[in-house]
């Protein structure tokens, strides 16, 4: 009988990573593995189909001669076909290994060990709102957090005093109890944490009254974050060894800092850049004018031309924001905005008439309002 592609037996293309191919092994594992499904010829075959292929494919050396030569290229080499494959060709399979059976028995020699061993603590995330001038130039902030300490009464023991624990029975002190299984690839040890300490290897007996025996409180702590110039809304700020803190003498997690950059009432970002919409009268815009222009440095002066139009942009260089990384500066981008009078007494219409028949530029007044003709017409 032909035997399978093994990329087609895991359920990969043949671009895929080795965290892919770890994947669809550890689900196709799981999902067949004899234990799991006594007696079931099919489901047995279909194990060892996929441990042969994860065998070669997560082999660099093999999967280059399988991609080059296929079956013949790794016969001989660890891939015995899927009736011989046997418990010797897991020797390469590394903690994947135990990591599955871990699943299926509740926890692997490895997985035991690992969970009962330092264990890094956990990541705080908190949210921060900053104006944009403290974006744009960087500020220090002071942050509270809540996060877990030692116990203010008891230092970190859990109990009133040292004589207040013991050494648990049960595991001897190692926080382990070990069960062996029989498998179809031989025996294997299984490691759980142990069930009457909770995987300390310590029982205590005279707990500590404020934290109750786990040796932790919850409390407050002001942290001072100092911000760069250049943030922007989603940037992340780490800051190691701020989280919560580790376990068997495992280090502290991390706090992380999400930025949210509250909007500004005039100015506006694009990247490094800063825009801004700059109102001027008609009269400005006809004749002219030097601008007191709003920075985030304070005003500047900007002379515009005659015959400035609405939606004319001009630039201002360096009075953008700082980037990021320490070098350089955006800039600043004004769009004039013309405004049109309102309200003008009769003379200033009157002004505006004669300079238009001075250009030569024929106006239609329009004396009634668009509602009022539709009353006209329909009324």
């Amino acid at each position: 009988m032909s035997k399978r592609d093994y990329y087609e037996i895991l359920g990969v293309d043949k671009n895929a990573s080795e965290q892919d191919l770890k994947r669809a092994y550890r689900q196709l594992a799981k999902k067949y593995h004899p234990d799991l499904n006594p007696d079931n010829k099919e489901a047995e075959i279909k194990f060892k189909e996929a441990s042969e292929a994860y065998e070669v494919l997560s082999n660099s050396e093999k999967r280059q001669r399988y991609d080059q030569f296929g079956h013949a290229g790794v016969n001989g080499q660890g891939a015995g076909g899927y009736g011989g494959f046997n418990a010797q060709g897991f020797d390469g399979f590394g903690d994947i290994f135990g990591d599955i059976f871990g699943d299926i028995f509740g926890g692997g020699s490895s997985q035991g060990r690992r969970r009962n061993g330092p264990r890094r603590g956990a990541d705080i995330k908190v949210a921060l709102d900053i104006t944009f001038e403290e974006a744009a130039f960087g500020t220090e902030k002071k942050v509270d957090i809540r996060r877990t300490e030692d116990c203010s009464k008891c230092n970190g023991l859990g109990a009133k005093s040292s004589s207040g624990k013991k050494t648990c029975d049960q595991c001897n002190g190692t926080g382990e109890v070990k069960q062996a299984q029989n498998t179809p690839f031989g025996q294997f040890v299984n490691v759980r944490p142990c069930n009457v300490c909770n995987g300390t290897g310590e029982i205590i007996t005279d707990p500590c009254t404020k934290c109750g025996g786990t040796g932790k409180e919850k409390k407050t702590k002001r942290i001072n974050i100092n911000i760069p110039a250049g943030v922007d809304t989603g940037s992340v700020i780490p800051l190691r060894g701020e989280g919560e803190p580790g376990e068997k003498g495992g280090p502290r997690g991390d706090l992380y800092i999400y930025i949210n950059v509250l909007p500004h009432e005039i100015f506006k970002r694009d990247g490094n850049d800063v825009i801004l919409e700059f109102p001027i009268t008609f009269v400005q815009a006809t004749l002219g004018d030097e601008l007191e222009v709003p920075t985030l440095d304070g005003k500047v002066k900007y002379k515009i031309s005659e015959g400035t139009q609405s939606g004319t942009v001009f630039r201002l260089k360096g009075k953008g924001i700082p980037s990021v990384r320490g070098y350089g500066r955006g800039d600043q981008y004004v769009k004039v905005v013309v405004e049109v009078p309102k309200n003008l007494n009769d003379n200033q219409k009157d002004i505006l008439r004669s300079f238009a028949e001075e250009t030569g530029e024929t106006i239609h007044e329009q004396k009634k309002s668009f509602f009022d003709k539709v009353k006209d017409v329909f009324g």
